[in-house]
């Protein structure tokens, strides 16, 4: 009997404890991952509440002055980028970019990866979002993209042809890139960019505090266990086993095995001590 629980004990617990820390893991790295993406989201919206408080009421305000200089700040692109480098300034990692392919300003131009984001909206000019990870010099990143589309023709007035664009922005930007674009043509990405490192970082420790504290309370439990079963089960038998040995070999001195209480050993112990005094006084009779 004692060997057959120490089996299910010793087999079943590595195994329990291999599907703890994989279902462990992975909901603590999805934790991670779903707070990130919210952070992606939290950054995504206020670039498009800065765009909107630069069109409405930022853009009218200069409209008089835009017509000797031209003004970048006008320009809802450049307010939320300008609004996300001073966000860079204490958060270096997290980045915000309007990559376009043809832009005016540009600093705005996009990267090789962002220029593979961007030809992925155009080519499915129905999807909304794309959200993928990366590998940088400073680690793990996630980003968030959603498409640039032209749905109003007010912005071709600057960026349909040099010829209809404003003088100022042209002697601003030159007259190279920037135009040639076309009303619901997509034309770049919104992309935002969030570190993981510091989430995977908290969510590793805490799997390994989680793991530590399972493995530790099965030691515990698997130490008392084992010690219940040698005080419990062992013992008696091991008891029980000597006693059954000296009286096969007519040693009936020994004292009766302890019979008291109700489980299967003290019932075991009683079927033996019956056993024992039938034994001795049959012996008994035989020598008389």
């Amino acid at each position: 009997m004692a060997q057959t629980y120490d089996v299910i004990i010793i087999g079943s617990g590595p195994n329990g404890l291999a599907i703890a820390a994989y279902v462990s893991r992975d909901l603590l790295l999805s934790n991670a991952r779903d707070e990130v993406l919210q952070h992606a989201r939290i950054m995504m919206e206020s670039a498009l509440a800065t765009r909107a408080y630069t069109s409405k009421q930022v853009r009218p305000l200069l409209e008089t002055q835009m017509k000797y200089q031209f003004l970048p700040q006008s320009v809802p692109a450049f307010a939320a980028n300008e609004q996300f480098n001073d966000l860079r300034k204490k958060f270096i990692d997290y980045d915000y970019k309007e990559a376009t392919l043809n832009p005016t300003n540009p600093r705005n131009r996009a990267t090789d990866w962002e220029t593979d984001v961007v030809n992925q909206f155009r080519q499915t000019p129905d999807r909304t979002e794309i959200i993928g990870e990366r590998d940088t010099p400073s680690g793990r990143t996630l980003y968030m993209a959603r498409p640039l589309q032209i749905k109003d023709s007010a912005c071709l007035y600057c960026h349909s042809t040099v010829d209809t664009a404003p003088k100022t922005m042209i002697q601003l930007y030159g007259p190279a890139n920037g135009f040639g674009w076309k009303l619901n043509e997509i034309v770049g990405a919104q992309v935002v960019s969030v570190p993981m490192a510091v989430p995977l970082q908290n969510a590793q420790r805490a799997f390994y505090t989680f793991m530590g504290s399972l493995v530790a309370v099965f030691g515990l439990v698997f130490i008392a266990l084992n010690v219940m079963l040698n005080w419990m089960i062992v013992r008696p038998v091991a008891q029980l086993s000597h006693a059954a040995d000296q009286v096969s070999t007519g040693n009936f001195e020994i004292p009766e095995f302890p019979d008291g209480g109700r489980d299967e050993i003290a019932l075991l112990g009683r079927a033996f001590n019956r056993m024992r005094r039938s034994l001795q006084k049959a012996m008994q009779m035989i020598e008389s």
